[in-house]
């Protein structure tokens, strides 16, 4: 009895082991996390942040490797193992995941780092192309992934240099039927080398009825969020055909208006343009580098005209508008000081008065 016991742990020996090497994996794993929270705590307290960035970013790819060589370990004690582990599939799948590991590494370190890169950035208000952070990024990310897809092919027994060669062969008839979307790839990386606009620019086009704040810019596409709060999702290729205008790079933003006096006031034009120009040229929020005109500008039907010509050092569109209704009630002002008032449209009749001989004539 005794001996077909022992004889069937001694058998059913590997459960156990495998389970050993489970209960092992565990215990490096939680031991992994408390290392890892410690170092992470410690580096926090240095200004370097990319040492930060470096052991964020290879937490998760280092517990997935912990894991998988648990596996691994757990499958070299089933029994008939020995000719699937000294198998060309097994010897493929280990490298194929160092392979995957250490890319997973590396795109989540260029994106953790760009994050952090962004918001060392702003913190210490640096001036930063966000836009051009990004484009570099998201170049890296697809460096990172290509290389390693040519590494797995090669594992896997395929040629690389006949895979390019096929691609150099076939890349016409791919070029013909993704022709739209290679145009699209090209305007964006237009758009991130010559950065006609970046992310959260108001931008607009006089050719296309596209006007809004720029959300993101793809490699195939930009969304630009329209005023009324709708997105328009426009295709890069469209920018290397039209004109688009950035209101939010503008250095100032104009006010140009013409303000009638009626002609029973004319008087009294030349004083009011010379106090309104005074105001003008002593308001703060006004840039006086600029022109600046104030001037009779034309005879109107109705109305003696003035143009009024400035620029605002503001180029908020909301408080650019705020300056504006501040000035002109203070024109306003200057004009009912002076005893004058602003025109309206008028007509004005004239009537004859007839002799009493023309009225007895009749």
């Amino acid at each position: 009895m005794m001996e077909k016991l022992s004889s069937l742990i001694l058998e059913e020996v590997w459960v156990y082991q495998i389970f050993a090497v489970i209960f092992l994996t565990l215990i490096l794993d939680y031991s992994q996390k408390k290392l890892f929270r410690k170092l992470f705590l410690q580096l926090k307290k240095t200004a370097n942040y990319w040492d930060d960035v470096l052991i964020e970013a290879a937490q998760t790819p280092i517990r997935a490797a912990i894991w998988a060589l648990g596996f691994l370990i757990a499958i070299s004690f089933f029994p008939g193992r020995k000719s699937f582990l000294d198998s060309e599939f097994f010897q493929a799948i280990l490298d194929i995941g160092v392979v995957a590991i250490l890319a997973w590494f590396l795109v989540r370190f260029i994106k953790i780092g760009e994050t952090h890169f962004l918001s060392d950035q702003e913190s210490n208000n640096k001036p930063v192309d966000k836009t051009t952070v990004h484009a570099v990024a998201k170049l890296l990310r697809l460096s990172v992934a290509i290389t390693a897809f040519l590494v797995i092919i090669q594992t896997l027994g395929y040629s690389v240099s006949g895979l390019l060669a096929f691609g150099g062969v076939g890349g016409l008839a791919v070029g013909f039927a993704a022709k739209d979307l290679l145009a699209n790839f090209f305007g964006g990386l237009m758009i991130h080398l010559d950065r006609p606009f970046t992310i959260g620019d108001w931008i607009s086009s006089t050719d296309r009825e596209i006007e809004g704040v720029v959300e993101s810019i793809g490699w195939r596409l930009t969304i630009i969020r329209a005023f009324d709060k709708r997105p328009i999702y426009i295709p890069n290729s469209l920018f290397t055909q039209i004109v688009v205008k950035n209101p939010s790079r503008m250095t100032n933003r104009r006010i140009y208006e013409a303000i009638g006096v009626r002609y029973e006031d004319a008087s009294k034009v030349s004083i009011i343009t010379q106090q309104i120009r005074e105001l003008l040229k002593g308001d703060p929020e006004i840039d006086s580098q600029q022109t600046i005109i104030v001037n009779l500008n034309q005879f109107s039907p109705s109305s003696l005209d003035i143009i009024i010509y400035a620029y605002t050092k503001e180029i908020d569109w909301v408080r650019f508008h705020h300056i504006k209704h501040k000035l002109m009630l203070r024109i306003l002002e200057i004009i009912e000081d002076n005893g004058a008032e602003a025109a309206f449209p008028t007509s004005t009749i004239h009537l004859q008065e007839h002799s009493e001989r023309d009225v007895s004539a009749n």
